[in-house]
């Protein structure tokens, strides 16, 4: 097997790039990004694996994409999941308000 370190897509799969793609940016902003019907109208990752493996510049195009998004952005928190919340006090050992007299 060829050894590929400097190539960012080496060992991923089509359907890993549209699930963390969908994870991170949601269908309406890939649908903007990429201007693919599979995207915009009922969207759904076997759909989408569909076309884009029968098209190969709608796969470049996600593709770049990817790349683009994995170096520059932080994953989206799904709208279900809820909020971290503590129920513990925040932790206050060995602080010390600073004097306002001079």
């Amino acid at each position: 097997m060829n050894n590929q370190p400097k190539n960012p897509l080496h060992g991923v799969t089509l359907e890993q790039i549209l699930v963390e793609l969908e994870q991170r940016l949601g269908w309406r902003t890939l649908g903007e990004q990429v201007k693919i019907k599979c995207f915009t109208d009922q969207p759904s990752i076997k759909s989408s694996l569909k076309f884009l493996r029968k098209t190969p510049w709608a796969r470049d195009k996600v593709e770049a994409l990817y790349i683009h998004t994995i170096n520059n952005k932080p994953i989206r928190r799904p709208k279900s999941a809820p909020r971290e919340t503590s129920s513990q006090a925040p932790d206050t050992t060995g602080f010390v308000w600073p004097s306002i007299k001079k």
